[in-house]
């Protein structure tokens, strides 16, 4: 089982040698999607020995819980603090999670929405999900919401301070589960800017919240979830002019053309749940018992007896 992608790290050739070794002896695999399949491939496992569907939520915990958010609002708004439109950032403080340049590109939205909000936008494309001629008022800028903790917190409230954003920028601290569906119910948007992820599961329980995500092209679950016009957009993490565009791409949406994003997020994760990956489990064990077990070389048993010793 894998949910591990060629670029989610630095690879050593010597390291993917022995992995090599380690991979040929599997018969078959359970991984989370399309790059997570074609990087067993290069490790040398056949692509008829690979199924889908190892990373996955419970949709329905997530899309019933925000039901029941969203039907009482204010409440919520009066016991949370969490008043106005927001994106969401469900992330740990390290840096693989790109939050000081998610803030950077925060400032840079808000600097672009205030230079042009309610003046017209010359070229603007035609797509299903129609951007607004007009942007909405300056005072219908969105907050942003880094809903986790860790080692760089120091680090993010000094950056927030010095761009002037804590009137903006909030951070509610590290929520244990039952607690994150009412800030998916809360939220207009969802943003994951890693530079590295694996997969992204705070990107199932967005779309199985309903909401539109913005989701970095590094992160594993990308390729799979992310349509780009349909129930999101992605882009470079490294690019904070890129990343700010497409918040302002967002949030000038029609209220109706969001609404639509986030039904079209809930359509797409409701075949990336737990019964995926009951289905792709049991296919690959079906797979396993077919194929049997391999003989491993003299090579192979000695590179399996060090890594068990470590």
């Amino acid at each position: 089982m894998s949910d591990s992608i060629s670029g989610d790290t630095l690879r050593a050739y010597w390291k993917e040698a022995i992995k090599r070794r380690v991979v040929t002896l599997c018969s078959s695999a359970l991984v989370a999607g399309t790059q997570h399949a074609e990087y067993l491939k290069t490790l040398g496992l056949l692509s008829d020995r690979i199924f889908l569907g190892y990373d996955a939520v419970d949709n329905r915990h997530f899309a019933d819980k925000v039901a029941e958010v969203r039907s009482q609002k204010s409440e919520i708004t009066i016991k949370c603090g969490l008043s106005g439109k927001f994106f969401l950032v469900p992330a740990r403080f390290i840096l693989e999670k790109n939050l000081p340049r998610l803030i950077e590109a925060y400032a840079r939205y808000r600097t672009l929405c205030e230079t042009t909000s309610r003046e017209p936008r010359a070229g603007s494309q035609q797509s299903e999900f129609q951007v607004s001629d007009l942007r909405p008022p300056t005072s219908d800028l969105w907050s942003l919401v880094l809903l986790g903790d860790g080692e760089l917190r120091p680090a993010i409230c000094s950056q927030i301070q010095a761009l002037g954003l804590q009137d903006h920028v909030l951070l509610p601290g590290f929520k244990q589960y039952p607690e994150l569906p009412t800030y998916y119910g809360m939220a207009s948007a969802m943003i994951l800017p890693s530079i590295s992820e694996t997969w992204g599961l705070v990107v199932n329980e967005a779309m199985a919240s309903g909401l539109p995500v913005l989701v970095s092209n590094r992160c594993g679950c990308a390729q799979d979830l992310v349509q780009e016009g349909v129930n999101g957009f992605t882009f470079d993490p490294y690019n904070v002019e890129q990343m700010a565009q497409q918040m302002v791409r967002v949030w000038s949406m029609e209220p109706g053309a969001r609404s639509k994003m986030g039904d079209a997020s809930r359509q797409i994760i409701s075949v990336w749940g737990p019964e995926r990956f009951a289905a792709g489990l049991e296919a690959a064990a079906e797979c396993a018992i077919a194929v049997g077990p391999k003989r491993p070389s003299l090579m192979q048993r000695m590179i399996l007896k060090a890594l068990l010793a470590r």
